[in-house]
Parts: structure tokens; sequence; C-alpha cells
């Protein structure tokens, strides 16, 4: 059976859905009506992140079903975490620069979405029809939450610029209900607690390509062998890792790299709905395990994807014809949050060393002999998140503008007042790490207006490239500063808040046998059985923060409360918790599925926890002791 046949079949027969996600279907199901008037009638479109216009950015639209009027705070809220979780997910949140959001608000006549939680559950009158059990259907799953697409899509056509090659589209249920859904849309529901995990997980499928690493079809049924050849999936493969380095094949590059997901990337058997026969890189990753991160592999199939929605060249000298070597020529980037772009000149083939990283170039500074030449300006994404050559020298982390220069022609003068023209948003405080941007208008001729930065009142120096500035090298002291950016003979001027601050963790635990403390170590609590824990974070700043934790030294892993109550402290115990067939809170070594190996971890076990704020500054892990005790006997 081919892979969409096999996902067909999941749904049909309510099947492996981790996150409540079936990749290629769309959730369409729940209503006929596609009358697109009454939808649109009472919806207002608000921006949530606006990075550039619509139709250059990667747009991710986010709708609602189920809040009445008086419910849409919650919606905001709702989306809010939604976002905050996806940004402190990696590759996002080093391209957040990249991507706009929109929230599409349309208030439902009523609240709540149909059969939630069961098939005797009131129908609802609400906006796009949302229902869980895969629209009220007998033969279907609970936590197969569909919609109208019909009319989410007319909703998502409110937003200019937008059409489906450039948006996803995630729809939120007013409900605390474990559901939702994946493929070309995307559906949760908002106040689930293991919700706003699901968004980053089926961009993965939708916008990535990444398959499913689930071994199982159906909850609770462990999958078969798979018989197929070497799968397209490029986190999938047969081969041995020698046969990967020896055949330099699928991720031979990361083999032995520690895991951005826990443990390193190696070779681990189950993936694409089978147990045997086929392997992924690492232990568990977002698309086997929600909470996790992407690992390396997927890294840097979505750090692709999500460039080849932009150009990395947003604009440019003018042109196909010839200019005149008496003018200023420049490209304008994209600016990743997570560092600059490299962008190297060539004139007739030879590197221009002093413009190295320059977005601009002032040819008569170069005194070129009579006649015509090539000019060339190369913007190269130098991220560590890729490897693979084939990737980096592809259109979405390399464009190059050309230029033929012409000695005999005149550039006639257009006199440019230097002025900002794009920047890094100043309405929201930014990272300490952060690359912050400011684009500056360009003349014809002449050097082109420089960029002078200063911090707390004080000048920071650039080289090259003065563009952008790159937070992380000024290490800066925790606390609030000042960035400002102005232009040489300009009174025009930008100012961000940058947030130093990192946001505070606390945690609570359940009543221990004994607390031991020790000078100079962490404070160990000591159990008989499972206990609880609440990651309680605060910070200085307005928005949602993002708490992970990990133990002994595994992936770091979000917080969310416990799957079935979002205000609930989460459980460890020695073999975990099963709820509806996954199994949560094995502390040690890990379990997904009740055929996971269930040995009980007693011993002494160290979790670490921080934060991840709406800034993007990651906190320093603080850690403590658990030891668990045999029962005895």
């Amino acid at each position: 059976m081919t892979a969409s046949g096999r996902r067909a079949g999941v749904l049909a027969a309510a099947g492996a859905l981790l996150a409540a996600c079936v990749l290629g279907t769309t959730p369409s199901l729940a209503a006929s009506d596609t009358g697109a008037a009454p939808v649109t009638a009472d919806a207002t479109v608000l921006p949530v992140q606006t990075t550039g216009p619509a139709d250059k950015r990667f747009n991710i639209v986010v709708l609602g079903d189920g809040y009445t009027a008086a419910e849409l705070p919650a919606f905001r809220a709702d989306v809010e975490k939604h976002m905050n979780v996806l940004w402190s997910t990696e590759p996002f949140a080093s391209y957040r620069s990249y991507i706009n959001v929109w929230a599409v608000q349309t208030p439902s006549p009523e609240s709540g979405v149909d059969c939630d939680p069961g098939l005797d559950a009131p129908r609802r009158d609400t906006v796009l029809d949302m229902g869980f059990w895969g629209g009220c259907n007998a033969g279907s799953v609970q936590r197969l939450l569909t919609m109208n697409s019909a009319k989410a899509t007319a909703l998502a056509d409110l937003v200019p610029g937008t059409v489906g090659s450039n948006r996803q589209i995630v729809a939120l249920a007013n409900s605390t209900t474990y559901g939702g859904a994946g493929g070309t849309y995307a559906t949760a529901s908002g106040g689930n607690a293991l919700s706003s995990l699901i968004t980053p997980h089926e961009i993965g499928h939708s916008l990535g390509g990444l398959q499913d690493e689930y071994d199982y079809y159906a909850r609770g049924v462990a999958g078969g062998t798979y018989e197929g050849g070497e799968p397209d999936s490029a986190h999938h493969t047969l081969l041995t890792e020698q046969q990967m380095k020896d055949q330099r094949a699928k991720w031979w590059r990361w083999l032995g790299d520690k895991s951005d997901s826990g443990g390193t990337i190696g070779r681990f058997e189950g993936g694409m709905y089978d147990t045997k026969g086929v392997w992924r890189p690492s232990r568990h990753s977002m698309m086997k395990t929600l909470g996790y991160a992407f690992d390396q592999v997927e890294r840097e199939v979505m750090t692709q994807a999500i460039s080849a929605k932009v150009d990395l060249i947003q604009d440019r000298t003018p042109g196909t014809a010839p200019i005149g070597a008496d003018r200023s020529v420049w490209v304008d980037t994209m600016h990743p949050v997570g560092g600059a772009l490299d962008v190297t000149w060539q004139l007739d083939g030879h590197a221009v060393r002093s413009a190295a990283g320059a977005r601009g170039i002032d040819l008569r500074a170069l005194h070129l002999r009579s006649g015509t030449h090539r000019l060339s300006a190369t913007v190269t994404d130098p991220t560590p998140f890729v490897r693979d050559p084939a990737i980096r020298a592809s259109g979405a982390l390399t464009r190059t503008a050309a230029w033929t220069v012409d000695t005999s022609i005149r550039t006639q003068q257009a006199p440019a007042a230097a002025a900002f023209t794009d920047h890094t948003a100043t309405t929201a405080p930014v990272g300490s790490s952060s690359v912050v941007y400011a684009d500056t208008t360009h003349p014809a001729t002449g050097r082109a207006p420089s960029v002078r930065w200063s911090l707390d009142g004080r000048q920071v120096h650039t080289r090259g490239n003065d563009r952008d500035l790159d937070l992380s090298a000024l290490k800066l002291r925790p606390g609030t500063h000042t960035l400002r950016a102005g232009i040489a003979g300009s009174s025009d001027a930008l100012t961000w808040t940058v947030d130093a601050t990192v946001a505070e963790a606390a945690y609570a635990l359940s009543e221990p046998l004994r607390t031991v403390r020790r000078h100079g170590k962490p404070t160990e609590y000591v159990y008989d059985g499972g206990f609880t824990m609440k990651l309680t974070a605060t910070d200085d700043q307005q928005g949602y923060v993002v708490a992970q934790f990990r133990v002994d030294g595994d992936g770091w892993y979000t917080y969310y409360g416990w799957p079935t109550d979002a205000s609930a402290p989460y459980r460890f115990t020695p073999g975990g918790t099963n709820i509806d067939n996954l199994v949560y809170g094995k502390l040690g070594r890990t379990r997904a599925v009740p055929w996971d190996d269930a040995t009980p971890d007693y011993g002494t076990h160290t979790v670490e926890y921080r934060t991840v704020d709406p800034a993007g500054n990651v906190g320093p892990a603080k850690k403590f002791l658990v030891t668990l005790v045999k029962p005895k006997g």
C-alpha cells in the first residue's frame, strides 16, 4: 500500500494519531454549506506578527471556531501560546523574521464545537462547523477534529497577499478536549495541554514533506515490518550507518552528533507506521513524539523549506541593461533572526575583497578599465543547520544578482534622501541574541547611507555589513537596554528595547519521602513511587513563556501540564502512564508506546528545567535530583 493510501486507511479506521494528526488529509468533512458571505461577514484580520509584505513571506493564518464574541480574548490568548511555542522551536526561532502571522477573528453564535467530547454532545452553531469524531461520524475517532475547508479558505483569503502556496492555515477550536488533524490545513483544540505542540508537527508535514515516525497505524497496535524499497523520506532508511557513510547517503553527515531531540544521531528502528525493517535518525523527535525538537536531519529539511518560501534577495539595483561604472550597486537581503546572511561581490570572476559582507558597492572606488565588466552579488545563508552542499547551493539558501557594467555609460543623477526603508519591528522587545536589521534608501551615485548603531548611548562598531547587528556578539548584561540606529547626515532614527533578562522558572513537586540538601550540590528528592512536577514561568515582559525540561541529559521537552489537563502537573513514574495508548512520564529511559521498554528506572535522576521567553531568550538550565527507591518485598 502506498504511503498516501496508508494515511487514508488510518483516517477511515481511526488510525495512528500521535498528535491527532493525519498527514495528507484535509479536515473538511464536517459540513456541506460552503457559502462564503456568512462566514466572512463579521471576520476581522488581526496582524499578530508582520515581518514584510505577505506576498514575500511565509504566512501562518490562524482561524478560530466556537469562540463567542465574549470569548475572543481567549482566542487571542490561544493564538499567542501556539505561536510562542512555535518560536521556541528551531528552525522557526532562527527564521521567525521570514514568517508573518495573521489571526482571523470570527465570533461564533455558540460556544464550543460539535460532538465535544462525545457523539451524544450537542451540535453547536459555529463559523467553521468544527467537530470531533471526524465531524460527528460514529465510524471515526473522537480526537479527529475536522472543519469546513471551503469556509476556512474564504476566511484565509481575507488576508491580502496570501494564497495557498505561501500560507499555512491553522484552525483552533474552543475546546479543552484533546484533538486535531493535519495535512493541507491543520486543526487543534485551542485549550488542550498538547494542542500548541501540534502546529510545528503539522507544518513539518505540509511545508517540509516530513513523514511520521510513528511505529504503528492504530494506537495500541504495533505496526508490522516494512517491506518496501529505500524510502524517499529524508529521515527514513534501510541502510546501515556504515552503508550511509560509504554511499554518502541520507543523514551520513550528521551521524554521531548529539541530537537536538535527545541522544545522538544514529539509526533507530521504526517509522512510517512500521515497527520493524525501517530506521529513523533519532530515538524521539517531533515527528515521533510531540514536545521534543526536530532532530538535525528534520531541521535541515525544514530550514530549506522555510527559506524556499522567500527570496534571499528582496530588492536590488534594477534593470537588465548595462549600467555605468560611476554608480552605486546594492542588494537588500532577508535578515534571519538567528544570524546574518553572507554577501560576496565578484567583478569579472574575482572577489571584491574591499566589499566583503557589504550590501552595496560604489563602482567608482574600483577604478575599472575601459570596456564592459560583469559584476555579481551572491547572497548565501551560512546557517549551521545545513550540511548538505546541494541544499546550501539551492535557491533557498543561495541567490545571485548580476549586472553588466559599461564604463562608457554615464549615470543620471537621481538624489535620494537618506532614510530607513525597512527594519526589525520596534513595537516589541528584541532578544539579547537576536540579529536586528535596518535597511536604507540607495542613491544612484555616491556612497550608500551608513547605518550607525548605539547601545545605551554608546556607539557599536560594525564591519562590512552595517545593516545587521548581531546582539549575541555584545554579550549584554541582564536587564533592559536601548538600541538605536541612525543614518549619517539624517534625522531619521530607530529605537528598540532589548530584553536581556531571561524568564524565571520555578518547580513544585509532590511531597517526597525525604529531601536531601548537600553544600554545592543540587537538592535531591527521594520517592518510593511516582511524583508530580509543576513548572511555572514568569517574565518581566508580556507574553506567554515556554517552559522546558529534560531528564538525564535527554532532549529538551516542552512542558504543557498533563495530557488530560493543562493545569495539572506532569507525572513521573518508574514505568510511565498509559493515556489512550500513548505513554507519558516514564522516568529515565523514555517510552512513547506501550510496547517500548517498560523496565522501571529506579535510582537517581537529574531533572533540568529552563525557559524560552517571547523575545527568544533561552534561560540557563537549572536542576534538581530525584531518587526513586524500589518498593520493599
